[in-house]
């Protein structure tokens, strides 16, 4: 954390880890004072002379042309690096690589001007300086952070929003799709209706044309000459299947092809796994003729109950005789008992009720 606001003063890095080692990591400010005090040393260059070298023995040296040099000869020593570009005086080359940095200055040079140490109030000047350099990093920072902050809350809120959309997109397809599958249910039910009726009308109108072509026939055979041989009575076609409309109290209608030596208990079973109404007692009828089948006629082949090759069939309350005083309902089993055994004579009074 210090060696961060060091930087953010403007320190390099190296001269701030440097300073935090020299202080004992005793804080920013301490750090800061002692780079102020000691800056990079001097290069020690002499300005003409190459740094490697040699230092001889003797006192003297051989110039140019074999000229021994001169001590009282002066040396002139670089004392800081000046910015050809601007005129500012470095103390060091980390300062100048710290200027050219910041600057983008490339061209120096080594200068005799010393840089002369800063008075204390320099000193604190530069220190209040680099304080307020330090605080406006630090709320660029805090500044950037709670940008940053907004930034995200942005992010997570639109992508909130998007998945909000996109589950309410999904609900409306599903909608759809399940208001689709009811109109498409209600359609198959309205084709399978009509389908049913147009059954009816077909097997009504092949009842009453094969009707109405017996009738013709037997009226030809009773005009025809007596003395004439009778026509052979027409054969009967022998029907295996009977095709049965059951209509329920619903309004709901079954249908299904039964053999027709099948009775009324298959009837009545295949109408017990098939109904969906409220499963109330019934009794099976046809409508034309008007009959009402009883409990002994259920063991009986449809064939031999004149339900084939089609017939329709009703479900409708059934009723049962009794008598009031004494109060007796009478059972399918004492249908074939006389009325005599039955106690109803000399006379009696018999209502019709639901069993």
């Amino acid at each position: 954390m210090a060696l961060q606001l060091l930087m953010d003063m403007g320190f390099p890095q190296e001269r701030a880890e440097k300073a935090l080692s020299v202080t004992g990591n005793s804080g920013v400010e301490a750090a800061a004072e002692w780079l102020l005090s000691h800056p990079e040393g001097d290069s020690g260059h002499v300005l003409g002379t190459n740094d490697d070298s040699s230092g001889g023995g003797g006192g003297e040296e051989e110039g140019d042309g074999g000229v021994p040099s001169n001590d009282l000869t002066p040396q002139l020593q670089a004392r800081s690096l000046k910015c050809d570009d601007c005129g500012k005086l470095l103390k060091s080359e980390e300062d100048a690589q710290v200027h050219a940095a910041r600057t983008k200055h490339t061209n120096f040079s080594e200068s005799v001007e010393e840089i002369k140490p800063l008075t204390e109030e320099q000193r604190k000047a530069q220190l209040a300086k680099l304080e307020q350099r330090r605080i406006e990093k630090q709320a660029e920072r805090v500044a950037q952070e709670k940008q940053d902050i907004v930034e995200r809350e942005k992010i997570r809120r639109k992508t909130g929003q998007e998945i909000s959309q996109m589950r309410q997109d999904m609900e409306l397809k599903e909608l759809k799709k399940i208001a689709e599958q009811k109109k498409r249910e209600k359609m198959e039910d309205k084709l399978a209706r009509e389908k049913v009726r147009e059954q009816i009308a077909r097997d009504k109108a092949e009842r009453l044309a094969r009707e109405k072509s017996e009738k013709e026939g037997s009226e030809q055979v009773s005009q025809s000459s007596p003395v004439s041989i009778s026509a052979p009575a027409p054969v009967k076609k022998d029907y295996n299947t009977s095709k049965l409309q059951i209509r329920l109290f619903g309004g709901k209608t079954l249908v299904n092809t039964f053999d027709a030596n099948e009775t009324l208990v298959d009837v009545n079973r295949f109408i017990l796994m098939n109904r969906t109404d409220d499963g109330t007692p019934y009794a099976l009828m046809t409508t034309f003729p008007r009959h009402v089948f009883t409990g002994e006629e259920t063991s009986k082949t449809l064939k031999d109950l004149g339900l084939v090759p089609s017939a329709v069939l009703t479900l409708t309350t059934p009723y049962a005789l009794m008598t009031t005083f004494p109060r007796h309902v009478f059972t399918g089993e004492e249908t074939s008992k006389t009325l005599k055994d039955l106690g109803l004579v000399p006379s009696a009074v018999l209502t019709l009720t639901k069993p």
